[in-house]
């Protein structure tokens, strides 16, 4: 599988480590944006994250010349993981001035897969109504609200139930979180 994934500034860093680390065991080819704001919030959440060795290839989220932001540039689907209330407002309007917001209009405008993880709480009316709106032009919205019904003993057991929501989302197998009534 062929992915693109951004990371944004919001909390919750560790979704898109985590994630990261899934599509290195399944040897996914992963382009990587790491956003400035998201290079501070995991160094506050995580502290070093070596994000080369989780990556094929990195791109600077000011490079708007990278592959990724050409619609020519084939990809199975993105993942915004976490995204922000910003980058979502940015794709929710067609602002794009930066390589996230463009690498994902591309899946828009190409009509492939782009799966969003919304990570804030609470949610203001305009949030929900940029949501909303991806929502209905074919965008994966898939906020970070972990299940407890696989009886979740630790933190990394909450945001593997989220991983593996994702990796449902794109129809790979995984054993991450018990499924209900299993």
């Amino acid at each position: 599988m062929r992915l693109i994934v951004a990371i944004t500034g919001a909390s919750g860093i560790i979704y898109g480590k985590r994630f990261l680390e899934e599509a290195k065991k399944r040897n996914f080819e992963v382009h990587l944006v790491v956003s400035d704001a998201a290079e501070k919030v995991a160094q506050s959440e995580l502290g070093n994250v070596e994000w080369s060795t989780l990556a094929s290839r990195i791109y600077s989220p000011d490079d708007l010349t990278a592959p990724i932001a050409s619609g020519s540039f084939h990809v199975d689907a993105m993942v915004i993981v976490p995204a922000t209330m910003k980058t979502i407002g940015a794709l929710s309007s067609g602002y794009c001035d930066d390589l996230i917001s463009r690498a994902a209009d591309v899946q828009l405008k190409e009509g492939r897969r782009l799966l969003i993880v919304p990570r804030e709480t609470p949610l203001h009316a305009i949030h929900l109504e940029n949501m909303a709106k991806l929502s209905r032009m074919g965008v994966t919205v898939l906020p970070a609200m972990p299940g407890f019904y696989h009886g979740p003993k630790t933190v990394d057991d909450l945001v593997d139930f989220i991983v593996g929501k994702m990796l449902d989302q794109l129809g790979v197998e995984h054993d991450l979180f018990r499924r209900w009534g299993s």
